[in-house]
């Protein structure tokens, strides 16, 4: 009683009972073999260096606060007038050595944000261990 590819009990018993050896394809065993042996030369992935990433974001993450807090404690004098707003912004305030004038004072910035690069490429370069 078969109906296209519908197939009685007797040949579905016939076919799993069978003792034919099942047999790979030539060439099967060897590239198994071989990716297996390809796996075990591989070495593992580079972990990400978190040691020396943390306490970078850390830095970062403290620059933003405390630039926040300094913005903040602006707003708030000039809010409740306790100061005005060239008051609060006044960077240079109280330094006395500070160089006064506009090309003194271009150069002395120039010089931090030099010193400030040189600084955090050191740094940089030292977490990184790669110092000469």
């Amino acid at each position: 009683m078969k109906e296209g590819n519908v197939m009685n009990d007797a040949e579905i018993e016939r076919i799993l009972s069978g003792r034919d050896e099942i047999v790979p394809s030539s060439g099967f065993v060897a590239s198994v073999m071989e990716g297996v042996r390809r796996q075990a030369v591989t070495p593992p992935p580079i972990p990400f260096p978190w040691k020396r990433a943390l306490p970078i974001l850390g830095l970062a993450i403290g620059a933003v606060v405390l630039t926040s807090l300094f913005a903040l404690t602006v707003v708030f004098a000039v809010a409740h007038g306790n100061a005005t707003l060239d008051q609060g912004l006044a960077v240079n305030r109280g330094l006395d050595f500070w160089p006064q004038g506009s090309l003194g004072s271009a150069l002395a910035w120039a010089a931090v944000s030099l010193l400030a690069t040189f600084m955090a490429l050191k740094l940089s370069m030292r977490l990184a261990g790669d110092t000469p």
